[in-house]
């Protein structure tokens, strides 16, 4: 089986060329991410990847964890592995020096994380919750909690997790019961919570549940959820750990996919609990966990697409099958077949595009912490806010997607687990649904990222596409003319929709939504445009000016061109579909579903 090789060439390019790492870099408190500095941390995170987190994904996915009496056990080589995580440093990277992190951009961190969860995404999941855990705590959390908890769960001795879902409440987080009620200085947390990743494992020594319950006197709805601290084991004034505090994973699922990670049922009775915060402001400390969230789990959909073309394309070089249809006579590697080009290009630009869209974001996120200018943060932030749901929604989805182009290179072997080709869109097929599915993102993209503010950030950027037009247009490589013919009309596309969306929102609200997810994914399709035309601007000026690797640059060229030829097409289309298409999904009634 095919080992995991991080594509560190087209991460350098991207963090330089596109996310702009040298401009990062001289932001206050990041002056220690110079291009050297990164180079070492790619390449040891790279090896570490390779050598320590693929060796036991296969193995991890057909073993599973465990569950047993209440405790749960990871599968073999998963402890060793969490232990030379912590030991490595890997989850401190990007945490303020205060609480024994890195203090490094976020954007580096994204790389890193990017490689961790294409090696092994099941792994690569305990952290990503208990990084979302440490952003709560940083944000939200007393003094008195930040020093008991930050340094432990930053240094990885101890995780974190999110218990947000009930059986009766999903994404309505309105329909909450779980119970808290004060007792002294803390309060005790009785309700049950399900789908909650690495909610018990046997990785670290302390699990930090962070859980929305209700007060006696709350108000109903949303308004009257809080956020309450209830960890695994309660830790004495001197930071040990004491007695076991009363919360318990009744069991874990059986899930079609991510099998080594442990989705816990978990049962509080009379939990010793910490408020996080205010009391009935819960809600709102929690998105802050669930937006770092959303964004892991987008790079999981670049992670995932990243490893099947991986695979996809070691297998088209080695299998022998057919005649070449030009040159006749002998069976060649199926690599030289048009339609398993086509299906290996998809894959490639596909995943290349996301993962510049990605970094860009995340470098967005650098620039809204760190940057002096209160204007400029606040144009940085919300550009972030609104490619959040386009970075979830359209990469998870198109990960998806080329998971399943992966299987179909293989032929019948990609439905043969041995090959490994299918767990790749086994794992991947959790992720358009956690934290948020397709459908709630791209609600949130056209309901509070457009109609709310009429349109003003996504019209800020499709100004910045129009004088990205202005660069397109001074090149003089044909290649380069055919991509920005296609962005253009995509820009034009989502300029239509937008104005579509803030007309109407108004007047008819369901037919609007009705093309939520269609305009989401023309967001991710132009942006991701947007991104491989900068990409090729940048090989273009590299060929020029002499730089090595002209393989690479010229190669880069070419994707974008073929993005442009086969992906960005389809913006007229999607957008036809979200203006005209709304009266159609909402045409029948719902006894009309089924011809009886």
């Amino acid at each position: 089986m095919r080992a995991y090789t991080a594509p560190l060439k087209d991460m350098r390019f991207v963090l330089r060329e596109l996310a702009g790492l040298e401009q990062v870099g001289k932001l206050p408190g990041y002056e220690e991410a110079t291009p050297d500095t990164v180079d070492a941390i790619l390449e040891e995170a790279s090896k570490f990847a390779a050598e320590v987190l693929d060796p036991i994904n296969y193995s991890g996915d057909q073993q599973g964890s465990v569950w047993k009496d209440g405790a749960v056990t990871t599968p073999k080589g998963f402890k060793e592995a969490y232990q030379r995580y912590v030991q490595g440093g890997w989850g401190s990277l990007p945490f303020e020096a205060e609480w024994g992190g890195h203090g490094l951009p976020k954007l580096v961190a994204t790389a890193v994380e990017e490689m961790l969860t294409s090696s092994n995404m099941s792994f690569s999941l305990c952290p990503l919750l208990t990084q979302g855990a440490i952003h709560a705590l940083e944000l939200c959390g007393s003094e008195a909690l930040k020093k008991t908890y930050l340094g432990k769960m930053i240094q990885g001795s101890w995780t974190g997790t999110m218990n947000l879902t009930e059986p009766q409440a999903g994404s309505d987080l309105a329909l909450v019961r779980t119970k808290a009620e004060r007792a002294g200085d803390h309060y005790r947390i009785s309700g049950q919570k399900i789908f909650i990743t690495y909610g018990e494992h046997d990785l670290a020594e302390n699990i930090v549940h962070l859980v929305l319950a209700r007060t006696p006197d709350a108000p109903e709805g949303v308004k009257g959820i809080s956020l309450f601290l209830v960890p695994k084991f309660l830790v004495k004034p001197d930071g040990s750990l004491g007695e076991r505090n009363s919360a318990r994973c009744a069991s874990i699922e059986h899930k079609l996919g991510i099998h080594a990670s442990p989705t816990a049922v978990m049962v509080f009775e009379n939990a010793v609990g910490h408020l996080v915060g205010e009391e009935n402001k819960g809600l709102a400390y929690m998105f802050v966990m669930m937006n770092a969230a959303r964004f892991s789990v987008g790079l999981e959909g670049v992670a995932i697409a990243e490893r099947a073309f991986q695979r996809a394309l070691a297998y088209a070089r080695e299998r022998l099958q057919g005649r070449d249809l030009v040159e006749g006579a002998g069976t060649v590697p199926i690599i030289r077949h048009p339609d398993v080009r086509r299906m290996l290009m998809l894959m490639k630009s596909q995943t290349e595009a996301m993962r510049a869209l990605a970094y860009v974001v995340a470098a967005a996120m650098d620039f809204s912490a760190k940057v002096s200018d209160p204007e400029m943060r606040k144009r940085h932030q919300a550009f972030v806010d609104l490619m959040i749901p386009v970075v979830k929604g359209w990469s998870t989805e198109t990960g998806i997607e080329v998971a399943s182009l992966g299987i179909q290179v293989h032929g019948g072997m990609g439905f043969i687990e041995e090959t490994g080709a299918a767990q790749h869109l086994r794992d991947a097929r959790i992720t358009t649904i956690y934290e948020g599915t397709t459908g709630i993102q791209a609600g949130d993209l056209v309901g509070r990222k457009i109609a709310r503010e009429g349109g003003a950030t996504a019209k800020a950027w499709l100004e910045e596409l129009k004088r990205f037009d202005a660069e397109l247009a001074k090149s003089k490589n044909p290649d380069v003319q055919a991509i920005r013919a296609s962005l253009g009309t995509g820009t034009q596309a989502v300029a239509d929709v937008v104005g579509f969306i803030v007309a109407n929102a108004g007047k008819d609200v369901k037919g609007v939504f009705a093309g939520a997810v269609p305009f989401l994914k023309l967001m991710g399709v132009v942006a991701g445009g947007w991104q491989m035309a900068k990409a090729a601007l940048a090989s273009e000026r590299n060929l020029a000016s002499g730089e090595a690797d002209k393989s690479f640059y010229e190669a880069k060229i070419k994707t974008a061109r073929f993005y442009a030829d086969h992906v960005l097409v389809q913006a007229p289309g999607l957008r036809d579909t979200v203006v005209k298409g709304g009266a159609g999904v909402m045409a029948l009634a719902d006894d009309q579903f089924l011809a009886a």
